[in-house]
This record gives structure tokens, sequence and C-alpha cells, in this order.
């Protein structure tokens, strides 16, 4: 069969780009980094709002209240385009997919930064946010292109560049914001965003489509079906509310904690905590290549555990010694990280034609936990206190062990509960004894 030649059947793929099932691609360090890169600076479209906010009501002539609705409607946007369009990389050519989702962004974001109209901009908010989902088609992309034995790695590079677009697009705007007009920032998003239209027409390989026998309604119902059906995907996504709760519990009680009592820092010198969290969020990778060594269900209990010592130093002394919220944050985003990556990893293992939808119910458990956490966090802290808030936040944690430990390492595919297979622990070891025996025959 002869595969296409063509984007959109206009553009000329470049000739190293086109797929040959007798030459698969080498996914190397090289375009793993440009998925990085990919994910920070369009999944950023989603938090460059949050900074700008005052600045907005003023060039609007609104209220607090009404501008509150921008995060809201880019973060509905985003909702929209997890349900209606990530599952789109399990049926159709991903590299045409992610070219029309980036330039579509870009366009919109140009309608962001010139429109003097509130309802407009609203509008195209929202629209963003639908088409931001740019980074959830290459995360399971990676796990599909890159060999299983790098799988972690593969996943933990594309998961550093979506979690530092979340936290470089607050710093960059913020910043950009307060020396200049809010606009600016999104004239430097429309420039970074182009980079990486042009970026992903260079580098990206075109991939045949998946599940050719499917209709778009199928792969929507089976996604739902996934979710209900397969106790992995279940355990997984309890795990991945509960850690994504507390998460974003401790980032935005964090502010508060940090501008009262004791410490009453400034707006400059609480956002520079987000460089902590950058920082753990850089190591990321080196953590994605431990956890390529262990068997999954290890990796998950080794980071969970380590969310748990860290959220219990945040509870014994963060009001008490700025040392201890310095920790916190750093471990917290570090052992986060590792979590997701292994529990990832796992779950995009169960079927290689559906990585797209089951990347899809992941990120809707996380999405849940957000919301979770920021509406519990804050009505914990503003009525209890700090205190109060992290301890719900460490019992949280407890559970995502128990829930953990309810299926083991080796646990079959189909079996709700128990142990079986062993307790090896080695990915390595795990993987030889699955290759078939050369001598039998």
């Amino acid at each position: 069969e002869s595969w296409p030649k063509k984007d959109f059947g206009l553009i000329p793929i470049p000739k190293r780009l086109q797929y040959n099932p007798f030459k698969p691609f080498h996914f190397g360090i090289l375009l793993n980094a440009s998925f990085g890169f990919a994910s920070t600076f369009t999944a950023a479209n989603l938090y460059y709002c949050q900074p700008l906010l005052i600045e907005f009501s003023k060039s609007f002539d609104i209220a607090y209240e009404e501008v509150s609705r921008i995060p809201t409607l880019v973060q509905a946007g985003y909702l929209v385009g997890l349900l209606l369009i990530s599952p789109l990389g399990d049926l159709v050519r991903c590299r045409q997919l992610v070219l029309l989702l980036v330039m579509t962004s870009t366009t919109l974001t140009i309608g962001l930064a010139v429109t003097k109209n509130l309802q407009v901009f609203e509008t195209l908010t929202f629209l963003t946010g639908v088409a931001t989902v740019t980074p959830q088609i290459l995360m399971p992309l990676a796990a599909d292109m890159a060999p299983p034995e790098h799988r972690a790695s593969a996943l933990s590079v594309v998961l550093s560049g979506l979690m530092l677009g979340v936290l470089i697009a607050r710093v960059l705007a913020g910043v950009i914001g307060n020396f200049t007009t809010w606009r600016a920032v999104y004239y430097m998003s429309i420039g970074v965003q182009s980079l990486v239209l042009v970026g992903t027409y260079l580098m990206l390989p075109d991939y045949p489509s998946k599940n050719r026998d499917l209709t778009y309604f199928q792969i929507l119902f089976s996604m739902a079906k996934y979710a209900v059906t397969e106790p992995l995907v279940i355990q997984v996504a309890i795990i991945n509310i509960a850690s994504s709760a507390c998460f974003t519990s401790f980032w935005v009680t964090l502010t508060f904690l940090l501008g009262g009592p004791p410490y009453y820092y400034s707006t400059l010198i609480i956002g520079l905590f987000g460089l902590v969290g950058m920082l753990g969020v850089l190591l990321g990778p080196f953590a994605g290549r431990l956890i390529d060594k262990l068997v999954p269900w290890y990796a998950t209990l080794i980071a969970t555990s380590m969310l748990l010592v860290f959220q219990a130093v945040q509870t014994a002394a963060g009001g008490i010694n700025v040392a201890a919220v310095v920790i916190a944050c750093f471990g917290l985003d570090i052992a986060r990280q590792a979590q997701q990556v292994s529990m990832t990893a796992r779950v995009l293992s169960i079927s290689s034609a559906a990585c797209a939808r089951l990347n899809a119910i992941l990120v809707l458990s996380l999405f849940i936990g957000q919301v979770m956490g920021t509406s519990v966090g804050a009505q914990v802290f503003v009525q209890h206190g700090w205190r109060a808030c992290s301890l719900l936040m460490l019992a949280l944690q407890a559970f995502q062990i128990l829930v953990l430990l309810l299926r083991g390492p080796h646990c079959s595919r189909k079996r709700w509960f128990g142990y079986e297979g062993g307790l090896e622990a080695r990915q390595r070891v795990v993987l030889e004894r699955k290759k078939p025996r050369s001598s039998e025959g």
C-alpha cells in the first residue's frame, strides 16, 4: 500500500519523515526533547491568564468576579478538548492532528492579543482551551514510538515539558505583564507557538492511523468502556484523583500560607517558590530512567511513599519553619511526577491501539482531582488553618498507598484484587521471563 506523501493532501511531507513500514523511525533524544518543548509551549496556553486577571479587569473595565470567568472558561475548553479531540489520536494520523491543533491555537491566540471586546476574548479563550490538547496527543505517541524498555524515560520528558509549561506560563506572564501590557504575553505566545508549528512540520514523523475499522463514536464509547471495566485503569484513576487533589491543594493554599503569619511574603517571593517546583520538574527525566529499571508498580509505591513523607514534613512544620515548605515544594514535585510517569507507563501498556484513549482517561482523572483539590483545599484552609488542610492531604496520600496495595505488581489485567506472579521488582528480569525460549521446539 502506498503511504501518503502530503499533509492534508496539499503540503509535501519532508522525505525523511514519510512513513516507511520497512524502516521504522528511531525515537531518539532529539525527537523526545522536541516533544517536551512542544508540550511546554502548548500547555502554557492554559495558564497565561492566571497572573493577568487584574490587568484584564482594568483593560476590559470589569469587576474581579467577572474576570474570574476567564480561567474557568479556558479549563472548560480544555475539558471539552480532552473528551472529544484527544481520543482522535487513536483514529487519525497524529502528525496531521498535531499540525492542525497547533495551527488553530496559534491563530486563536492572535485574536486574544488584538481583541478589545470582552465577549470575543472569552469565546476565544474557551476555543484556545479546546485546541490545547497537543500534549495529550504527543504523550501516547511517545509511548508508542519508544522501545518498551525506555517507555518511562520517554514519557517523563514529555510530562516534564507539560509540567514546565504550567509553571513557566505563570512566571513569564507575571513578569511580562508587570513590565509591559498583558497583550505582550499573547504576542510572545504567538511567537513560541509558531516555532512549535514549524518544528512539528520539520521533525514529527508521519505515522499511519490506527483502528481504521472504528468510527469516532465507537472510539468514544470504547473510552467509556475502558474507564469502567479495566481494573488497572480504575485503580490508577482513583490514585490519580487523590494525588492530583493533594498536589493542587498544596500549591493553591501555599499562596495563603506564605502571604499570612508568620511569613508575610510578597507576591514576588511567593512566585519564586514556583521555581523550587520547577527544579523538581527538571529532575523528572532522571526519575524516568530509574523507573525504567523497576517494575512500574514498585516505582509507583516508592513515589507514593515519598509523597507521604514530604506531606508529613509540611504537616509537621509548614507554618513554623520556611525550610519545611521549601523541602515539601521540591519533594512533592519530584515524587508526584515519578508517580505519574510510572502509572502512565503501566496503563498505556494495556493496549498500543488505545494509547490516546487510555491517556485521556488518566488526564481526566487528574483534572477531577485538580478541581477537588482547589475547592476543598481552599475551604479547609480558610476555615481550619494550614495544619488541618495538610493533615487532610496526608490522609489522602495514605489512601493512595492502600488503593495501590489492593492489586499486586504482577496482577493479571482482568483481576480486581490480589497478588499473583510473584514479587519480582526488576523490570529487566520480568522482560527476560516474557521472551519466548528459543530452545523449545
